[in-house]
């Protein structure tokens, strides 16, 4: 009995720490692998935003784009921006999509 209790509460403390795990890797992987260019905040006030003429990634523009535009752009890049296809997961370009619809104005 204390067996099963044990391995309950070791699944349920890893669910939970998957999910707070799960919650920061948009925003680590932004900062990561795409702040450079786009600017902490999305804005593209970077150097290299303002040079390539990067768009605001909370501007309607872009946010009136489907989660799979978004998706195929981080995937297959667009433009000058590099396509991240074998250089990150499909769970971590969604989970950059998600990042991405947190900066809606």
């Amino acid at each position: 009995m204390k067996t099963t209790a044990s391995l309950v509460v070791l699944a349920l403390a890893l669910m939970f720490s998957t999910s707070v795990f799960a919650a920061d890797s948009g925003a680590d992987l932004y900062k990561a692998k795409c702040a450079m260019c786009h600017g902490p905040d999305g804005k593209g006030e970077t150097p290299m935003g303002k040079r390539l003429g990067i768009k605001d990634l909370g501007s309607a523009d872009v946010q009136k784009q489907s989660d799979s535009d978004l998706t195929a752009a981080i995937t297959k890049g667009k433009g000058k921006m590099p396509a991240y296809d074998g250089k990150l997961t499909g769970d971590q370009i969604q989970e950059l999509v998600k990042f991405i619809r947190t900066l809606k104005k």
